[in-house]
């Protein structure tokens, strides 16, 4: 299944270069389901979620067509640019009204916390893990939703970061001791 997403992430690529009428929609078409999955989880409300996730196919495609730039990861490159849009969001909230992180995380929506919480390990009680992910870092949280929801590999997950694969080695390893711990 990798290679067939590496070979369709390929396939998509030199469309694009190429500017093919049809390259942009099988850019969305393909990617959408998992940046729309990875800035829902970031944000509080389903509309904020759909407006980012919007705005990063628009950015996507600017920056295809502006830059002359040479591109490996398409989709590194779509997670850096959904990472940076969710930190313009809060930068810009912030301005407008301070709200801590713990605050944000109390106004997300019941049944997306329940979803993320059953995907990280069915077996474990439900409410204590969601204390636990309200108390980590935001680092944390990343990995956390990178690696075991959208199951990218370590690779894929330092690419996006612009971390070494150590260094997100080491914060999954960091994330799951402090899940770990807190629930035993």
């Amino acid at each position: 299944m990798k290679y067939n997403s590496k070979f369709q992430e390929q396939i998509i690529l030199s469309k694009l270069k190429k500017a093919e009428p049809e390259a942009f929609n099988d850019l969305y078409n393909y990617y959408i389901d998992r940046i729309y999955r990875f800035v829902y989880f970031k944000v509080p409300t389903v509309e904020e979620a759909e407006d980012l996730t919007s705005e990063v196919f628009l950015k996507t495609w600017q920056y295809l067509l502006n830059e002359n730039r040479e591109i490996k990861n398409l989709q590194a490159l779509l997670y850096q640019i959904a990472r940076n849009l969710v930190v313009d969001f809060y930068r810009k909230k912030s301005h407008a009204d301070f709200i801590n992180d713990s605050d944000i995380l109390s106004q997300i929506e019941d049944s997306r916390q329940q979803s993320l919480l059953s995907k990280i390990d069915k077996n474990v009680d439900i409410i204590r893990i969601e204390k636990v992910l309200k108390t980590l870092k935001d680092e944390y949280k990343e990995v956390v939703i990178l690696h075991y929801i959208e199951e990218l590999s370590v690779k894929e997950i330092s690419n996006i970061l612009n971390k070494s694969r150590g260094a997100v080695r080491v914060l999954i390893h960091r994330a799951l001791t402090i899940i770990r711990g807190q629930i035993n």
